[in-house]
């Protein structure tokens, strides 16, 4: 219940928002709680920090690599770790024998 009484005091009319723009900059800031922001009643968007952003986009690219690794798990692309540490260490090795090759990966 008391996350529920703090959720409705972050939900603002659009006409709060213009008026006291500042202050809730500050206060998503200091709280990293979103303000939700109405018009005409319903919701229409939602007012985050930064850092909060930042942190959502991660874990968003994060999730993709995961499905993607699933999916490619489910298909059979699969590979051995000691192959691949084989092939890493491999790639070392002929990459520091020839500087002309820098950057160009096999």
């Amino acid at each position: 219940m008391e996350t529920r009484m703090r959720f409705a005091t972050q939900i603002k009319p659009i006409s709060y928002v213009k008026t006291h723009a500042a202050e809730l900059l500050d206060r998503i800031n200091e709280e990293r709680e979103p303000i939700i922001i109405t018009q005409n009643g319903e919701a229409r968007a939602v007012l985050i920090d930064v850092a909060s952003y930042d942190d959502m986009m991660e874990t968003e690219a994060l999730i993709k690599i995961l499905a993607i690794g699933n999916k490619e798990a489910e298909e059979g692309q699969t590979f051995l770790l000691k192959d691949v540490i084989a092939d890493v260490r491999k790639g070392r090795s002929a990459r520091n024998s020839s500087s002309h090759e820098f950057g160009n990966a096999k």
